[in-house]
């Protein structure tokens, strides 16, 4: 039996390549998002907004991982993900948990969204959503971290695992500062949407920095930017800080230690069977 040697562009395959029904998966999973995080800036001028959707948060989480599950399941049926991806999937998003176990979110030190990026560069944008959501799931698995926070911090991360394999091709010192300001960009609207999440539920009513059911978009968007720069600003800077730093110092180890995994795996290689000579 042998394999042959998949085609790669620049040295690099995809673990996970993304087929018309993966896409479809993907797009619900993020107009879900989209829907779930930006309901506050464009709530019904009618009601109480904020209390309606108080418990959405057990639904998104219903919703998000049986559709995960059904982008890996149509994988498998298309034949583009194999036992070695499913595998290297897993490896990667228990090293994630095991890198955020340490740091506890502390002062916006949070070293799980480094391992993200490189992934997602390297084993493509589906391997990189995937990644990302089944990495903050099992973390909150293992953290006690699981609460209505969790389906949005999976988007957020998905999202930035998916984005980072859409960026242009460029190797080198490039690539590294491609994904260093990568890195520190995604940080920071990981933190703006998680705001985004609960800022209905913790502003008050009262105040500069409320939301305000049925407000116009403008008003509502000054005033969660106003909550944003009181609250989560300190902790969102030192969080893409760090990020970009970890990616500076020791990412090009990890591009290349994922790259050769990547090359011996020879994901998606038609597998032969001949007679033995």
């Amino acid at each position: 039996m042998t394999a042959a040697a998949p085609a790669a562009t620049g040295g690099t395959t995809r673990a996970l390549r993304l087929r018309a029904r993966s896409c479809l998966l993907l797009v619900a999973c993020s107009v879900i998002g989209v829907v779930a995080f930006g309901w506050p800036l464009l709530a019904e001028p009618y009601g109480s907004a904020a209390t309606a959707h108080a418990a959405d948060a057990p639904w998104l989480l219903a919703v998000l991982l049986p559709l995960l599950l059904a982008v890996v399941l149509a994988e498998l049926a298309e034949g583009e993900l194999d036992a070695k991806a499913v595998a290297l999937l897993g490896v990667l998003a228990a090293c994630g948990a095991a890198l955020r176990l340490p740091s506890g979110g502390v002062a916006g030190f949070e070293p799980v969204f480094f391992l993200l990026v490189p992934a997602g560069r390297v084993l493509g944008r589906g391997f990189g959503f995937v990644l990302g959501a089944l990495t903050l799931f099992v973390s909150a698995l293992l953290t006690g971290g699981v609460g209505p926070w969790l389906p949005f911090q999976m988007l957020g991360a998905a999202w930035m695992g998916f984005f980072a394999g859409c960026l242009p091709p460029v190797r080198g010192r490039a690539e590294v500062a491609l994904l260093a300001a990568y890195a520190a960009g995604a940080a920071l609207a990981y933190g703006f949407l998680l705001n985004l999440s609960f800022w209905p539920y913790v502003a008050g009513s009262d105040s500069a920095l409320s939301f305000v059911p049925g407000a116009g978009l403008a008003e509502n968007l000054r005033h969660f930017w106003a909550f944003h720069l009181a609250t989560s600003l300190g902790f969102d800077i030192p969080r893409a800080v760090f990020t970009a730093g970890f990616l500076v110092v020791a990412g090009r180890p990890i591009l290349n230690a994922l790259r050769r995994a990547s090359r011996r795996a020879a994901f998606g290689a038609p597998v032969t069977f001949s007679e033995p000579s």
